[in-house]
């Protein structure tokens, strides 16, 4: 029933018809409070008695009223005036983009400019946990004064904000939301999963905007039929239509962007608004061509690869996404010309709802690279693209879709595009590298990448658990270096925490990275693990500094050669030499927890107990829990006499760590303190623990010397010595041992470990 003007809706002055719609009738009114013209919707009172369209109406109130975005029309007040619902808004002047559309001619250039503020919009309104869910132009309005608003979220659906970093396929329906089965939506602008009647969430507007693009482009609709039962089955059965074909001059990546858009399958499609409008505005700026002050674009010499999203949300294939992020990375960091973050500091953006350019820019580089990765079956779609920070300005993408078998050509595209589009003056050698150590067997590839999704968990399951599956992929590829160079690292990492005995584990690692550089010479990425165990269980500082510096000049971006090359130094008490590699390898990876540990660690033997609680307080900053920070904190406390803070500190290393260190770290702790009862009921727990588990005599020596057992802490220096325990290279800076330090015995085994020659 239509409205006469004067009628009054509470507060508000109905002064005429702005139309009507499926749901109800629109006015433009006077809010007699404020003296400003409104748009006032009524539901229709056909409604009045329909409890869940009343519903819905209010739905869209609240939907709307939680957003605040320029794209976004904006919500004033809801109420009720009798049995009439009714919502205030802004009052827009314009026209709907529908309107648009029947007397302008269509461009792909404008097509981009409303699909960039519409994306945006739904991005806001994505972020609220808003799914809109009937985008069509007529709920697109183009303001007299060139503003794109979205309207009319009537068939929105409405949830609890997302927590941050949740990858999105669909929304879980809320209480009172509708449920699957149902078919909503205007057909034409439907994705499949709405005709078929699942769940829509978010790719599902995507979906929709997609095919207002095309028809903004074109000035046809992306899907159609002579009815309605023809249209949705053109949208669930035909190929998405080719933008090319309907606008010759509409650039390739527009239409690459657009088939994104309208993927059959929503996990194969953009996962969010921001990404989408990200790519659009990458288009615009291309199309506007280059600034008027800009020459040949010099080379880019910083990256970050973020980690890549799991688009199909499988917890069983998350592996895949993160070993293709570590194997281009891997590679890249192989170009002597380039700086590339590690793996450590940009997987701390693993799975956050993160702007790439806000990360690339915390990182502080000079480009981006982000993407997804949905695997189904044998079926592998791998969307990538590099951004240039300094413009924001898109370089290179690319959409994969290919067999999982073809994953390593993947790989190796992305890692040539990659150097290509940045510039990068390559050498024939450095070409080659891109490509080292990699293997053409599917099977072994994956069995890898699940060795790498375990070992890099840090925790003694997770490493032994990363082995088997390297040693499974040895057994599917043979020549598979790069999994032997997976295997090194998690045995030289066992036999240094003393997670397991020395003679075990060291041996062990050093054959494997032997053999993969027997398999590969050339591949740098071995001689690190190689040089580790040489030092800390051969104790043979000249090989390892061989090994360390020529896997440094063959691969000078990686953070962890420059991380155990540092701890080398600090071993034999250079550490000024330490701390210059140490600061080179944070530069290199600045979110790294290990990282300002290790430089704690430098300052400890230093004894700079002052610097070496603050390094390390820095490391919790970016890890509350990291037990090699509560460590330093904890020992460098109690020589400052802090027993309390020194006491707590070591108590939270041993919660997350796998090794029985910080529990004789504990024992001297409370030997200093003057709890000597407690000292040695720690140390009595501790020798118990043997019967079980590894229990490092290194460890147990200063525990011994620190309850006044000197004799039993020589005699544990001596199974540490035959044993070759890592520690034992510390022995000439570890403050731990200063209670045996003057005592002959003591500068005797320093000469048989070899150390003074060494430093």
């Amino acid at each position: 029933m239509t409205l006469s003007a004067g009628t009054r809706l509470g507060p508000y002055e109905v002064l005429t018809s702005l139309g009507a719609g499926g749901m109800g009738e629109v006015y433009r009114a006077r809010d007699t409070r404020l003296g400003r013209e409104v748009a006032v919707k009524i539901v229709h009172p056909r409604f009045d008695a329909d409890a869940e369209q009343l519903r819905r109406f209010e739905q869209e109130a609240r939907a709307v009223a939680a957003l605040a975005h320029p794209n976004v029309v904006t919500l004033f007040d809801v109420g009720r005036e009798g049995s009439r619902f009714y919502a205030v808004s802004e009052l827009l002047e314009g026209e709907t983009l529908r309107t648009r559309l029947a007397h302008a001619a269509p461009s792909w250039t404008k097509a981009v400019e409303i699909a960039i503020a519409v994306a945006e919009g739904l991005s806001a309104a994505h972020s609220r946990g808003i799914v809109h869910r009937d985008l069509k132009p007529e709920n697109i309005f183009l303001t007299s004064d060139g503003r794109v608003k979205i309207l009319d979220f009537g068939l929105a659906r409405w949830d609890p904000p997302l927590p941050a970093g949740d990858d999105v396929t669909s929304v879980p329906t809320a209480a009172g939301g509708t449920e699957p089965g149902w078919t909503m939506g205007t057909i034409g602008y439907m994705s499949p999963e709405q005709i078929r009647g699942d769940k829509a969430g978010i790719p599902s507007d995507l979906f929709s905007l997609g095919c207002v693009l095309y028809e903004v482009a074109t000035g046809r609709r992306a899907f159609g039929g002579g009815t309605s039962a023809e249209t949705m089955a053109s949208v669930l059965r035909d190929p998405a239509p080719e933008l090319s074909a309907a606008d010759p001059d509409a650039p390739a990546e527009l239409c690459r962007i657009l088939a994104h858009c309208l993927e059959k399958q929503p996990g194969e499609r953009f996962q969010s608004a921001r990404d989408l409008a990200f790519a659009l505005r990458a288009v615009a700026s291309a199309a506007a061509g280059p600034k008027a002050s800009s020459g040949r674009r010099r080379a880019i010499e910083s990256i970050a690869v973020l980690p890549l999203g799991n688009a199909g949300g499988d917890a069983e294939a998350e592996y895949l996404g993160d070993g293709i992020t570590e194997t281009i990375i891997s590679r890249l960091s192989r170009l002597a010309g380039l700086r590339v973050m590690s793996r450590s500091s940009v997987f701390r953006y693993k799975g956050k709802d993160v702007n790439p350019i806000d990360a690339g820019r915390e990182l502080g580089v000079g480009a981006v690279v982000s993407g997804r990765v949905l695997h189904r079956g044998d079926d592998l779609v791998v969307r990538v693209e590099l951004v240039d920070l300094s413009d924001g300005s898109q370089l290179w993408g690319e959409h994969y879709k290919r067999k999982m078998a073809d994953v390593f050509d993947i790989e190796n595209e992305i890692a040539t595009q990659i150097s290509e589009n940045l510039r990068l003056k390559l050498s024939g050698e450095e070409k080659q590298s891109l490509t080292r150590g990699a293997t053409q067997n599917a099977e072994a590839y994956r069995l890898y990448l699940q060795g790498l999704f375990h070992w890099n968990r840090r925790t003694a399951d997770g490493i032994w658990k990363g082995i088997e599956y390297f040693r499974r992929a040895i057994e599917v590829d043979p020549g598979y270096a790069g999994a032997y160079v997976g295997m090194a690292h998690g045995y030289d990492v066992l036999g240094f925490h003393a997670i397991a005995a020395p003679g075990e584990t060291f041996p062990l690692g050093k054959a494997a990275a032997k053999k993969a550089l027997e398999l590969d010479p050339n591949l740098a990425q071995a001689r690190a693990p190689l040089a580790y165990a040489m030092f800390y269980y051969d104790w043979n500082w000249p090989e390892a500094q061989r090994e360390a510096l020529r896997c440094l000049a063959e691969a000078p971006s990686d953070a962890m050669a420059h991380n155990y090359y540092g701890s080398f130094l600090t071993a034999l008490g250079r550490f000024d030499e330490a701390m210059a590699h140490w600061r080179r390898a944070q530069e290199l990876d600045p979110l790294a927890a290990v990282l300002r540990g290790a430089t704690g660690w430098n300052l400890y033997y230093e004894r700079r107990y002052e610097e070496a609680i603050r390094e390390s307080e820095r490391a919790l900053e970016l890890d509350p829990t990291f037990p090699i920070a509560l460590g330093v904190i904890g020992l460098a406390a109690s020589r400052l006499s802090r027993h309390e803070k020194a006491i707590d500190a070591i108590q939270k290393a041993i919660v997350p760590s796998d090794s029985t260190r910080y529990r004789a770290d504990l024992v001297c702790v409370f030997a200093k303190a003057g709890m000597l009862d407690r000292a040695r009921a720690t140390l009595a727990e501790l020798e118990g623990l043997r019967s079980a588990r590894y229990v490092s005599p290194y460890y147990l020596a200063p525990a011994f010397a620190a309850v006044g057992e000197k004799e039993k802490g020589f005699s544990s220096l001596e199974k540490a010595f035959a044993e070759r325990s890592g520690g034992m290279t510390f022995l000439t800076t570890d403050p731990n041992l200063d209670d045996l330090r003057q005592d002959p015995r003591f500068t005797e085994l320093v000469r048989r470990v070899g150390l003074v020659q060494a430093s």
